[in-house]
């Protein structure tokens, strides 16, 4: 499975869009925002001792869907470097923006938003703005996508935990299925299916961290985010429940006739929650960057807060997380299975229920992990 033919999260506006399903993932970029002020701050601080302040800045946004979280992070990181600017007593510097996903984002809609964009900066800001460039790059951040020494700064949120393809190696002799009846790790995987995710995560990780080091400025910042796990075991409890719940939820389609057992034996998630220690190996390994800061903060998807908030009763928990995964896998599914619109429907509608029952017992949490590191 080429994860950049497949992978794009629901387009439009509707009740099923990421737009109105990311709230988790915005929660992620205000959780991690500390850590990109700091780098912001330093970045602009390392001229300050230079003959002349910086006049242009070339900021880099790799994974950055559509919707309401499109232009979030840009618009914090500029506001971040026009306030830095203004107490420097610096001019402010010309801004180029790189907005990078995936080719089938839905770009239009980010570049539709553009006119409200800009009059928020400068509502924010009072008029006293820049020149700001904003550009779409379509294609996968595992290789090159800029020239080189271009980008002083790059920030990626909720996207690197996506492989660039199903790890392979999870075939035995004769095309026996190593990980039957489920759709990621979990305890009952033999160990070649861990060491598979492990070894396609290694490989992306590493292109991924190689391919800016080329495109970074000496003195760049970068600040990354994304899912991963406190513990050394993949197989750890917490580390891939919406994963096993997801199977499970599959497998009640096959009891009902709507789904060949085969087709859920052949579905391996493209995804991969790596531990601090592969992240940090990989880094050191590399060798062009030093690690600024390497934080994990926790994170629950049913934002139980929002729910009491709004009056909505707790059966409609299930509901709302459901959607949440169904936004961003649902293409990846559509292209594996072939569901159309109604078995769909059923089966997100079955997860719900069963992430409701899971939810009366326990949380459904994930671990962000948060890296911020400069170019040598």
């Amino acid at each position: 499975m080429e994860v950049a033919q497949i992978l794009c999260m629901n387009k439009g506006g509707g009740e099923l869009s990421y737009t109105q399903n990311s709230s988790l993932q915005q929660k992620i970029i205000s959780d991690s925002m500390p850590i990109t002020e700091k780098a912001v701050e330093a970045l602009i601080s390392m001229d300050a001792t230079s003959a002349s302040p910086p006049q242009s800045i070339a900021i880099a946004d790799l994974g950055c869907s559509s919707g309401r979280n499109a232009l979030l992070l840009i618009s914090d990181t500029i506001n971040l470097v026009y306030a830095k600017c203004k107490r420097l007593g610096y001019p402010l510097p010309e801004v180029s923006v790189f907005l990078n996903d995936l080719f089938n984002n839905d770009f239009n809609s980010i570049f539709g938003s553009l006119p409200d964009f800009h009059r928020r900066l400068k509502d924010t800001n009072s008029d006293e703005v820049g020149r700001c460039f904003i550009s779409g790059i379509p294609g996968s951040f595992y290789g090159r996508l800029f020239p080189k020494h271009s980008l002083n700064f790059v920030h990626s949120s909720s996207s690197l935990h996506w492989l660039s393809k199903v790890p392979e190696g999870l075939e035995g002799e004769d095309k026996i299925r190593m990980n039957k009846g489920k759709v990621y790790i979990s305890r009952t995987s033999p160990p070649s299916v861990l060491l598979a995710y492990a070894a396609q995560f290694r490989n992306d990780f590493s292109r991924f961290i190689s391919s800016r080091s080329e495109e970074m400025v000496s003195g760049g910042h970068m600040v990354l985010s994304f899912m991963g796990r406190k513990s050394m075991d993949p197989t750890a409890a917490g580390t891939a429940h919406q994963w096993e719940l997801l199977a499970e939820a599959l497998t009640t389609l096959v009891s009902q006739g709507l789904v060949d057992a085969e087709k859920i034996e052949s579905f391996n998630a493209p995804f991969y929650a790596p531990c601090m220690e592969e992240v940090r190996m990989e880094i050191e390994k590399e060798g062009s960057f030093n690690i600024d800061q390497f934080e994990d903060f926790d994170v629950e998807w049913d934002d139980s807060t929002e729910g009491t908030n709004s009056g909505l009763k707790s059966p409609l928990r299930g509901q709302r997380v459901a959607k949440t995964i169904r936004a961003v896998v649902e293409t990846m599914l559509e292209s594996h299975f072939g569901f159309g619109g109604e078995i769909m429907d059923v089966l997100f509608e079955r997860y719900g229920a069963i992430i409701e029952d899971y939810l009366s017992w326990n949380t459904i949490k994930s671990t962000n992990l948060v890296i911020s590191f400069v170019k040598k």
